[in-house]
């Protein structure tokens, strides 16, 4: 019999818990599967090593990733009076246009030109700035680059860390390390347009595909492009006056058809990360397989397509921390949190996972 009783309210401080700094990961572990896993999935909680996660898994059951390539989005450059500058490119545009975040200590106006990585004389390019993004109010910046933007991130771009993981001055302003371009970007990535990687898979190496495959569980991909928006606090404590940032997604009819298939044997759709989650239930709830998803995830909301869900640990107060919360129940999510602090768990996006079961 279901309980009468209303569904709880949560406001923002519900969200929030005390993380001691040092459990920051700043680093990726030596190996991806090395990273430990917080099996969640039932009451009794365990701790795991996430090279077990195929063992956790049954024949039949589908995987699906988030295939998202992270770009070099986040670019070096001076206006034309010589101020400093700092732009991260969040969406390609057609016509070599592009939308992003600018960090500078005054605006350019509109028409300014901007010379990026010492412009268009010096072995760089230029942007012309034609307004604000989506709207006259927005909060990105709509550009006009001097030529493809995809080119001209992967020559002078850097890779965009959160801002939680800190490098040594000189090392994240003008050049990545071997570490960074190798480990913060999945071995499956495969479509430029992340300005953050879909940090859940990336403790996924070829040894735990492989055994996955091996125990017969079938894969299969989404794309969202991560935005730089996944890193915002919410700052509203009445959670629902929350406007969540714009990302492109993408359900190929290939994984629509996969996930149909893995319901009608019976099997789990394990979802890896919240990119994923926040991709398949705006595909169910919107019957869009492309677009736009602004989608807020909140405890009380009705799942229809995952199962399981592979995820890192999240920042408090975060969507992120709404999102696994409304999958797994609060009460046992903050649970988790309290033992992963404990336990020395390593935390946000080079840090450990959790494995989650969809509450019922």
């Amino acid at each position: 019999m279901k309980s009468s009783a209303s569904p709880r309210s949560f406001t923002l401080n519900d969200f929030d818990f005390a993380l001691p700094p040092e459990l920051i990961a700043q680093h990726p572990t030596a190996q991806r599967s090395g990273s430990r896993l917080l099996d969640g999935s039932s009451p009794a909680v365990v701790d795991r090593i996430f090279h077990e996660l195929p063992s956790l898994l049954k024949a039949g059951d589908l995987l699906v990733f988030n295939d998202t390539k992270v770009v070099k989005a986040r670019i070096f450059g001076e206006k034309a009076s010589g101020g400093k500058l700092e732009l991260l490119i969040e969406r390609v545009l057609p016509d070599h246009q592009v939308v992003a975040h600018m960090k500078v200590s005054k605006k350019p106006l509109l028409g300014g030109k901007m010379h990026m990585a010492g412009g268009t004389h010096n072995g760089g390019f230029d942007a012309v700035l034609l307004g604000r993004w989506p709207d006259a109010n927005g909060p990105l910046f709509h550009l006009q680059l001097s030529d493809e933007p995809h080119v001209l991130m992967e020559k002078h771009g850097v890779m965009p860390l959160p801002p939680y993981i800190e490098r040594p001055a000189g090392t994240a302003d003008h050049a990545d390390t071997e570490e960074d371009a190798e480990r913060y970007q999945t071995v499956f990535a495969r479509a430029p347009g992340a300005v953050a990687a879909p940090t859940a898979a990336l403790h996924f190496d070829e040894g735990v595909l492989a055994a996955l495959a091996a125990r017969g569980v079938l894969t299969a991909s989404v794309t969202l492009h991560v935005g730089a928006g996944t890193f915002q606090p919410v700052k509203t404590e009445n959670i629902t006056e929350h406007h969540m940032h714009s990302e492109w997604y993408e359900v190929p009819e290939a994984t629509q058809q996969a996930i149909a298939e893995c319901k009608a044997r019976g099997g789990q759709v394990v979802a890896v990360g919240t990119t994923t989650v926040r991709t398949l239930e705006s595909w169910a709830k919107f019957n869009q397989a492309s677009g736009d998803t602004e989608i807020f995830i909140t405890p009380g909301f009705e799942f229809k397509v995952v199962d399981l869900l592979i995820t890192n640990f999240h920042l408090p107060k975060s969507t992120l921390m709404m999102l696994v919360s409304a999958f797994a129940g609060y009460e046992h999510i903050m649970g988790l949190y309290r033992h992963a602090i404990a336990q020395r768990y390593r935390f946000f996006s080079y840090g450990d996972s959790m494995l989650l079961r969809r509450r019922t």
